[in-house]
């Protein structure tokens, strides 16, 4: 009897990670990006992620997100201006000054409708560009949300910044007037008028009593505006167990680079929280 050949079934290929320059109104844009390998007909809604504003910052953080979340629906990292290999902004700006050109971005790309991912100061960025786009911006994803209280923003501002002894590079300036705007701007009295859908997640990270103000006043928020404005949600272990196991699973093998653990546990609740379900993000 004939030796029959072994059938091998067809292995889901990641999306491929790519990079792009485009324009911006402080000059080019780098992007880090992923789309659907069959071209992105019947896609989910665009996902936009935004870094942490911290000196060094750049949308590369979210290479392994872009690979896993790309699959069904195009992803976008870009590094804000003045970090990773963006074109910095020539005078100091105001957040509302980054996140128009986020949006400058969005023009280009000519997306009608899109979903933020903000981590960290990140969040502050998606609060500002979904405030100034409500009719683009549906939803908002917030992990680790820095709505320090007066003492702990004392404490943070009394830290000495990193000199070129103590670092093996000085960081720009313009990355400093980043931390700057974000130092002043008032999210609190932000938060308070989104009327996207709004999931903050709070892993358990040193903004983690930070990020409990800030899911405790987008729910006020959304009480205030009823079924249709902002919603908070608790990144619960049941939570977790009931998002896409796919996807989780495959987001803890990729992430075992020690240096990114806190990343790795922002995403993963991400992904299988707020991602998982893709009629949710529809």
């Amino acid at each position: 009897m004939p030796r029959g050949s072994q059938t091998r079934l067809p292995v889901e290929a990641l999306p491929r990670v790519r990079r792009g320059y485009f324009e911006c109104r402080y000059g080019q844009l780098h992007v880090h990006n992923a789309m659907p390998p069959g071209g992105g007909f019947e896609e989910g809604t665009p996902l936009l992620c935004l870094h942490d504003l911290d000196l060094g910052g750049s949308g590369r953080v979210f290479t392994r997100l872009l690979a896993v979340a790309g699959q069904d629906r195009s992803v976008y990292a870009p590094d804000i201006p003045g970090f990773g290999e963006s074109d910095p902004p020539p005078s100091r700006p105001a957040l509302a000054d980054y996140a128009a050109a986020l949006g400058d971005f969005l023009d280009t790309m000519r997306l009608r409708h899109a979903a933020l991912l903000g981590l960290r100061m990140g969040a502050l960025l998606a609060a500002e560009l979904a405030l100034a786009r409500p009719q683009q911006i549906g939803r908002v994803v917030m992990v680790s949300v820095p709505l320090l209280s007066e003492v702990e923003r004392k404490a943070l501002s009394a830290v000495p910044a990193p000199t070129a002894a103590e670092s093996p590079f000085r960081p720009p300036q313009w990355q400093r007037w980043a931390l700057e705007a974000a130092a002043h701007y008032p999210l609190r009295e932000r938060l308070a008028k989104l009327t996207q859908r709004l999931l903050v997640l709070r892993p358990r990270d040193d903004l983690s009593d930070a990020t409990a103000r800030a899911r405790c006043g987008a729910g006020s928020a959304g009480e205030r505006a009823g079924s249709a404005g902002a919603r908070a949600a608790r990144c619960r272990t049941a939570a977790h167990r009931r998002g896409n196991a796919r996807v989780s699973a495959r987001l803890k093998g990729n992430f075992r680079d020690p240096s990114h653990t806190n990343v790795h546990g922002r995403v993963t609740h991400f992904i299988s929280s707020a991602y998982g379900s893709d009629a949710q993000w529809r």
